[in-house]
């Protein structure tokens, strides 16, 4: 198999949009009529609908639509636009069944018809106050879809459930209670009758945990916690009550492989950030994929990337799962290109590692991968005057989703070099403050060869095969979230959030 590494945004000049915005709420033109089976969430590869934040649960983005192609992709124009008035910063990958689309912003839910844009329904909710650091951002992005019901996460961790018909609230369950700390900005996923949960504060001095609540009711079914308490394995790393406040949280969706019965899911780095002193050895099950049982949430197998992190490199990167050869062998692969600057392979029945290799070239916390999966440290690490440590606090890649092309073999994701000095400060834990232990900043020198991904403003499409650029489309806007297709009535679309807009493009 063939691995490949593409940058999708790239840094433009601000252009301007010339289409129609989309209507308010008025008179329907698509059917609300929606009944999505737990089948239909395991189907592959994505056609016309797409059914979660990954569009499948592969992780693999990969559309099987075929009437935008590199010999048209160029005449993509804008189709509509839909604003959403309580955000700047989008992060929402939307949701399409038979034409209905499914958009979230803050604590906000939207209905839109999938060919105008214009709105079905709005659910509306305040935003929290008082939250501290990603969520106090309000990002959201995206719901879970099952039967005729539709789930999201709040800002302040709750979990809602909403008739997807009428966007009315049909129950509420707060999940992450006891510290204040806790916030959650991700999309649930929904895995045959139960939707999984996951928070955000990893830097802030919580206790990760991934949960699952049953579809219908709304019931707590299990929740398997990231880091362990006294007595379980991997304890020794979090002496007396620091367990309570050890991060690992899990604030991107998993992905799941139906017949394995294996939910795979990432998780945050160990707090606090910067300062290993009080958490000694491995600090599990921090900078983890996990493989969980999704009837039980049992845990099967881990794999660690960073142990004992000291440089927030958080591995939410997407689990990619694929099928594949691999040294003429056919294969269940796991493939991650993860923050820390290495990709990796594993063997997902049994979480074996198979090889990993560097993806950016400036990396000097760790000169190589050993044959166990584990790094070899270069002993690069934070200290009071500040050391240079490459990639930096971002990662040299972050939770941006990648794609994987079963028709080319490749994987393409966004990477970026950059460095950063780390700064060691130990701090006490204290609500509603966060629990970095001082933090990162832009080393000199290193801003002349990183890409900034945060203003890019250009939507890019380029050729799978070669990377060569086709089309682009500016849209003035800066993007914070990856691109989706679907289709209605025959008619092919890709949409993406940039700032605080949806866009969907279409052939004339």
């Amino acid at each position: 198999m063939r691995f490949g590494l593409g940058a999708l945004w790239m840094i433009v000049v601000c252009g301007f949009l010339a289409a129609a915005r989309a209507q308010e709420a008025g008179s329907v033109s698509v059917s609300t009529s929606v009944r999505v089976m737990a089948e239909a969430l395991a189907a592959q590869p994505v056609g016309a609908n797409w059914l979660s934040y990954h569009g499948d649960y592969t992780g693999r983005r990969f559309s099987s639509l075929d009437q935008i192609h590199v010999k048209n992709v160029g005449q993509l124009r804008a189709q509509w636009v839909f604003h959403a008035p309580n955000s700047n910063s989008l992060e929402v990958t939307p949701v399409v069944f038979d034409g209905l689309m499914f958009v979230t912003s803050a604590n906000d839910a939207y209905a839109l018809d999938a060919q105008t844009g214009r709105v079905i329904w709005h659910y509306s909710r305040p935003v929290t106050e008082g939250l501290i650091d990603d969520a106090s951002q309000h990002h959201n992005r995206g719901v879970g879809i099952l039967g005729w019901r539709i789930y999201m996460e709040t800002d302040n961790a709750h979990l809602l459930c909403l008739d997807a018909r009428s966007g009315h609230l049909l129950w509420d369950v707060p999940y992450a209670e006891g510290n204040k700390n806790y916030g959650a900005t991700s999309a649930p996923l929904v895995v045959k009758d139960k939707v999984l949960v996951g928070t955000s504060g990893g830097d802030d001095g919580v206790r990760g945990f991934v949960a699952a609540y049953d579809a219908e009711t709304g019931k707590p079914a299990w929740r398997f916690w990231t880091i362990p308490g006294p007595g379980e394995f991997g304890s020794l790393s979090w002496p007396g009550e620091l367990y309570k406040r050890g991060g690992g949280t899990t604030w991107m969706p998993g992905t799941y492989d139906p017949e394995l019965n294996t939910i795979y899911w990432g998780t945050s780095n160990p707090a606090p950030d910067f300062d290993g002193g009080p958490r000694p050895g491995d600090d599990l099950y921090t900078d983890c994929v996990l493989a969980l049982d999704p009837d039980t949430g049992k845990l099967k197998w881990y794999f660690q990337f960073t142990p004992h992190d000291l440089f927030d490199y958080d591995a939410t990167e997407t689990p990619v799962l694929v099928d594949a050869r691999y040294q003429g062998q056919q294969r269940k692969l796991l493939l991650e290109a993860n923050r820390n600057g290495y990709f990796y392979i594993l063997d997902r029945t049994n979480g074996k590692f198979l090889s990993a290799f560097p993806f950016v070239k400036k990396l000097n916390w760790a000169k190589g991968i050993d044959a166990q999966g584990r790094p070899i440290r270069t002993g690069v690490q934070p200290t009071a005057e500040g050391t240079r440590t490459c990639p930096g606090f971002t990662g040299a890649t972050n939770w941006y989703s990648p794609s994987y092309n079963p028709s080319t073999g490749l994987f393409y994701f966004l990477a970026e070099e950059n460095c950063n000095l780390f700064f060691l400060k130990p701090e006490e834990f204290a609500e509603g403050k966060t629990y970095y232990s001082t933090g990162a900043r832009r080393s000199p020198g290193d801003y002349s060869e990183k890409i900034l991904l945060a203003y890019a403003q250009s939507f890019e499409a380029v050729d799978a095969e070669t990377g060569h650029p086709l089309w682009h489309f500016n849209t003035g806007q800066s993007m914070h979230a990856s691109p989706m297709s679907y289709a209605v009535n025959g008619k092919q679309y890709v949409a993406i959030a940039a700032g605080s807009d949806i866009f969907s493009f279409g052939l004339p």
